[in-house]
């Protein structure tokens, strides 16, 4: 019999990416190739690469490098997506042993390279969709048309392209049919999906679509939001199919209006102010969650304070703080006046030791309430007894928080805990 070709895939970056990577994987054992946990036992070595900040770029280039290292001479080393797209010659001349780069989205390209023939691009089987937990994300959209100065995204992805409604129901079913609790959707700007549909504000639309075809049972969680565009009609899509969960994301990127302006991002702070407020009276008990830049070009010290009374007044349940990464390509990374490197660090640090003391009062507010948990991993405390590990409908996987239950349940699978402790960012219970 003779042996299948194998593959090891390695994805960086957003769950955008890992997206990009489950379709790949799709094609590739659609096509007959084998995936092996192992590098050296692998024919074909695929690094699915991110290029948005200059960290991702060095881990990148990093990853590539370490493999490089290892990589027998029968073995293909094959770098993609987000990096190659605006640094492919970089890439190349950095690690002369790569033997194929593709930019974004060329997946199909990258499987006919290994050996796949007559590429099904949209019609994959079933059978393929490996899940690894109780959550999925399906990207609603891919590209960005929003003018952000910091973002070199538009540059990388192109302008916004929203998939299908037909596209997402068959991907939401496939995902769901394959074990999926929730799905968590994922683009540049999800509430952007359809304008270059011709449909104007048509993530409500969606949600109620994919809620009808998933069932009841099935979690939506939004990620990514912009701003201006949560607007009445997705909010009160949010209120009233039951299994939207009460979460959101909103990157706002900073509370200044001074430095939101020179970011190009909605700056109006009380706009913003309405908008959080309007989500809360229609969804009291709605968990928000946002990201922070620091450290971008031209910020005081009175914008970091203004950034404090803001969070201060707006109390968000979760908050991602990153330092400004200078960029090529972008307006942002030709300013004059660019903050040092200690400077961002310190005012990161400020920013995060405040939320961590909002974070904390924010989980103590679910002490004592029961809720649903997805349950992705088990084990055992100090003592020994087994011990049950998820998140509820106040954790988005990967960024936020995880509850921490005594007992045991099946891991993929629901449970009811009761909540009797919290900790800065975690929930602590009792399976019921």
């Amino acid at each position: 019999m003779n042996k299948k070709p194998t593959y090891h895939l390695i994805t960086l970056g957003c769950p955008k990416n890992d997206v990009d990577s489950l379709h790949l994987e799709r094609l590739l054992n659609n096509g007959g190739l084998q995936p092996t946990e192992k590098v050296q036992d692998a024919d074909s070595i695929i690094v699915n690469t991110c290029g948005f900040i200059e960290q991702s770029k060095d881990q990148s280039l990093e990853t590539v490098h370490e493999l490089a290292k290892t990589k027998q001479a029968n073995q293909k080393l094959v770098v993609a997506g987000c990096l190659t797209q605006i640094a492919a010659e970089e890439v190349q001349i950095s690690e002369p042993l790569i033997d194929h780069i593709f930019g974004v989205g060329e997946w199909e390209q990258v499987a006919k390279t290994l050996g796949v023939g007559n590429v099904p691009i949209y019609d994959i089987p079933k059978s393929v969709v490996k899940l690894k937990g109780p959550s999925a994300y399906l990207k609603i959209s891919d590209g960005c048309d929003a003018p952000c100065t910091f973002c070199v995204i538009p540059k990388i992805k192109g302008p916004l392209k929203s998939s299908s409604v037909g596209r997402l129901v068959n991907e939401a079913n496939r995902l769901v049919d394959s074990g999926a609790k929730e799905l968590v959707l994922v683009a540049q700007d999800s509430t952007a999906w359809g304008e270059d549909l011709g449909i104007k504000n048509g993530l409500p639309e969606l949600l109620k679509v994919l809620a009808q075809e998933v069932g009841p049972d099935t979690w939506l969680r939004l990620m990514y939001a912009y701003p201006s565009r949560v607007r009445p009609a997705l909010i009160e899509a949010m209120a009233t199919i039951p299994n939207v969960v009460p979460y959101l994301d909103v990157p706002l990127q900073h509370g200044s209006e001074n430095m939101l302006r020179k970011m190009r991002r909605p700056w109006k702070s009380s706009k913003t102010r309405q908008m959080i407020a309007n989500l809360r009276e229609a969804i009291p008990e709605i968990t928000l969650r946002t990201s922070l830049i620091v450290g971008f070009p031209g910020e005081t010290e009175d914008d970091i304070l203004e950034l404090l009374e803001f969070l201060e007044e707006i109390m968000f349940d979760h908050v991602g703080v990153f330092t400004y990464s200078q960029q090529k390509w972008t307006p942002a990374g030709e300013y004059d006046d660019q903050v040092e490197d200690s400077i961002k660090n310190e005012r990161r640090d400020v920013v995060m030791s405040l939320q961590q003391k909002i974070s904390r009062k924010r989980a103590s507010r679910f002490v004592g309430k029961t809720m649903t948990m997805l349950i992705e991993g088990t084990g055992e405390d100090d003592n020994k007894n087994p011990i049950s590990i998820g998140r509820t409908y106040r954790e988005a996987p990967e960024v936020d928080g995880l509850v921490f239950a005594q007992g045991q349940a099946e891991i993929n699978s629901r449970a009811k805990v009761k909540i009797e402790d919290s900790g800065d960012y975690d929930l602590f219970g009792r399976l019921l």
